[in-house]
């Protein structure tokens, strides 16, 4: 991600994943997006890394019989730029993803910025 932001491919990308198998919440104190999966999509977060640098990445772990990988999107580059960017496109989520994304904006104060409404 430059400073003007990823591709559109690269954002079009993280949004599907985001509405299929993100986590829009926090732990209390600080938002975060968190996308956990299968090891064997290893390469998918490593073009995540790559792609997102201000993200992290962690894993592998192995645990309860599960191997995957967490990325996770929080403080200035969940606030900044992940935030608006899920914001601007916010009419591509279904409704579920969307009102995820609303309560995890509502309880810690984030201003998603202008949406585009479809």
């Amino acid at each position: 991600m430059t400073g003007r932001g990823p591709d559109k491919v690269a954002a079009g990308y993280l949004l599907g994943l985001l509405a299929g198998e993100g986590h829009f919440g926090g732990d209390g104190r600080q938002p975060q997006v968190t996308l956990r999966m299968h090891v064997r999509h290893e390469k998918l977060f490593r073009w995540l890394e790559a792609t997102f640098p201000q993200s992290r990445l962690y894993g592998p772990y192995h645990h309860g019989g599960r191997d995957y990988f967490q990325w996770m999107a929080r403080g200035e580059f969940l606030r900044e730029r992940l935030v608006p960017l899920i914001a601007r496109h916010r009419d591509l989520l279904d409704d579920y993803v969307a009102a995820r994304f609303d309560r995890m904006c509502a309880r810690y104060g984030l201003d998603p910025g202008p949406t585009v409404r479809g």
